[in-house]
């Protein structure tokens, strides 16, 4: 069986292109290109099922207003042998559709055939694409700050491999440059002050002062106690990080693990300057006259590629900055690995690394469409109606592993993803926790879980999900069920959706819909005790949303449970 929403997007788009052709081969219209056809649904619920605005598209085209081009598609149309019962003109122009309940019915069928893998489709087409996202400093524990990058790559990556691409998830360790340099001072100072007192050596003014720092330094000193006092501060330094880098990438690993996100490649920065591909790069680049001299530092010329400024690749010091480093990374990604597409994730404060970035690809000689640069907004955790900067449990900053302990990772993925990715986000503790129906993830499960209670029931009186030659949908015909089949037989396109716009907050708002009209079609539906074949068909019918919910959910990794 074939995705049947998927044919009646085809058969609209098909029967658009033939009433403009026959429309222009009347005389009704003159000659026009005609774009691609976007297929959307409306938001209002009484302007039909499927719409589309190609009248508007190619309004200048046509030297008529959209309205009239719409009359004049419409009355072209050929409805025969599709399962389009309406079509009508809406607002400014748009085309609206109304399909026969047969289509939507016809999908329950290929839900229950696909099963698990209801959603899916390969639009992608096996091209492969990194995502790389989090990338935290490994100089100390992830924090606030990447967690919402974690769960929003994580899902992003998701969502892409669902829809057909081969998909590679990749955490960049900036293990070189001036952090690194900065974690050793920072370890040798709180080293030194740990055996020989506070005053006997000032801290770096813009050291790292965490509590990890100090944390690294004492179980340093219970291990190998005071050995290195004896060294020179260089190999001091060393031995430190050598220590505490490792450690730190652990942890990140851990706390990331406990998150749900797990990384297919941790790129070490460190061996773009081993195996001689950054030292290479700035070659290239200067033998292309992309670079030059200023003040005693390397300048690339990012403003003849579309960017506003140029930029400093090496310091006055020798030292190559993270842009450097970066733009030696993108090379290894597109011309070493060959990935078609690479979309990075980060934070607010990268914003104008996007243009430069941009530039640099071109610089590279690589098409800069293949970059995707997703930029994520601030979060604000308030608890008790204030905002949270510490941890309950430490008293210390609030780490990914504190936000995940005290709200739970399923809470915390469907949080972060509940709006798009250039919004800014609040998020209540208190309710992350509320076992009620104003906390979104709670009451999605909490439909799953009913959903699981009702088959449960049922199956110990003897009665199971009925297979397809035992079931006539046809009798569901009850406003909230046709409501609740319609939006099943959304979930293919709105992970399309989300793949293109890369925005997994579709998902969220989707899933929440689904067990909105779940919960009206429990509410207004019975399933037990009604005649055998409206039981049989509604049974059909909650078992499908189960699948959906469920699938959903995997895709966002929260889990689905039976019980609650």
């Amino acid at each position: 069986m074939t995705n049947i929403m998927k044919n009646i997007r085809v058969q609209i788009v098909d029967a658009v292109k033939k009433a403009i052709e026959t429309a222009v081969e009347k005389g009704e219209l003159p000659e026009v290109s005609i774009p691609g056809i976007q297929i959307e649904v409306p938001r209002e619920k009484g302007h039909g099922d499927l719409s589309t605005n190609v009248a508007m598209q190619i309004t200048k085209q046509v030297k008529i207003s959209p309205r009239q081009t719409a009359a004049v598609i419409i009355n072209n149309l050929q409805l025969e042998g599709t399962y389009l019962e309406k079509v009508e003109c809406a607002g400014p122009g748009f085309i609206n559709f109304y399909l026969a309940n047969d289509g939507f019915l016809k999908n329950l069928e290929f839900i229950r055939q696909k099963g698990e893998q209801y959603g899916k489709s390969d639009i992608g087409k096996g091209q492969r694409v990194m995502v790389e996202f989090v990338s935290a400093n490994p100089t100390g524990p992830v924090h606030m700050g990447n967690a919402r990058g974690g769960a929003l790559g994580d899902c992003i990556a998701s969502v892409l491999k669902a829809v057909g691409y081969d998909v590679t998830k990749e955490f960049y360790i900036n293990d070189a440059g001036n952090q690194i340099e900065k974690f050793a001072l920072s370890l040798e100072a709180r080293y030194i002050q740990e055996l020989n007192g506070e005053d006997a050596v000032e801290f770096p003014k813009d050291g790292y002062r965490g509590e990890d720092i100090k944390d690294h330094v004492k179980n340093y000193i219970s291990e190998f106690g005071d050995i290195l006092l004896s060294e020179d501060s260089e190999e001091r330094k060393k031995r430190l990080v050598e220590y505490a880098l490792p450690k730190n990438i652990d942890r990140i690993r851990m706390g990331l693990a406990g998150y749900g996100v797990t990384f297919d490649v941790w790129f070490s920065e460190q061996s773009l300057y081993k195996s001689g591909e950054f030292e290479s790069t700035m070659d290239m680049l200067k033998e292309k006259g992309y670079t030059f001299e200023k003040d005693g530092a390397v300048w690339f010329k990012a403003s003849c590629f579309g960017s506003e400024k140029d930029e400093v690749i090496i310091r006055k010091n020798g030292m190559p900055t993270y842009f450097a480093s970066d733009i030696g990374y993108h090379r290894n990604k597109f011309e070493n690995r060959k990935f078609d597409r690479v979309i990075n994730l980060l934070g607010a404060d990268h914003h104008g690394h996007v243009s430069r970035m941009k530039a640099a690809v071109k610089a590279l000689g690589i098409d800069e469409n293949k970059l995707d640069i997703v930029i994520f907004q601030l979060v604000r955790l308030y608890r008790n109606g204030e905002i949270a900067r510490m941890s309950k449990r430490t008293g210390r900053s609030i780490t990914l592993e504190d936000l995940v302990e005290e709200a739970g990772r399923d809470a915390v993925r469907f949080f972060f993803n509940t709006k798009t990715s250039g919004s800014h986000l609040d998020f209540d503790l208190d309710l992350a926790v509320k076992q009620s129906n104003d906390n979104p993830v709670f009451y999605v499960q909490y439909a799953h879980a009913r959903i699981c209670s009702i088959l449960r029931i049922l199956e110990d009186e003897g009665v199971t999900v009925p297979g397809l030659e035992e079931v006539n949908l046809k009798v569901l015909d009850k406003q909230e069920e046709i409501e609740l089949i319609k939006k099943l037989a959304e979930m293919t396109n709105e992970v399309e959706l989300a793949a293109k716009s890369l925005e997994p907050s579709r998902l969220t708002r989707y899933v929440t819909d689904v067990a909105s009209l779940f919960h009206s079609f429990y509410n207004g539906c019975r399933v037990k005790g009604e005649e055998e074949d409206i039981m049989k068909a509604r049974l059909f019918l909650v078992d499908c949303t189960k699948t959906v919910i469920k699938n959903v959910l995997k895709l966002l990794s929260i889990n689905a449970p039976e019980r609650m």
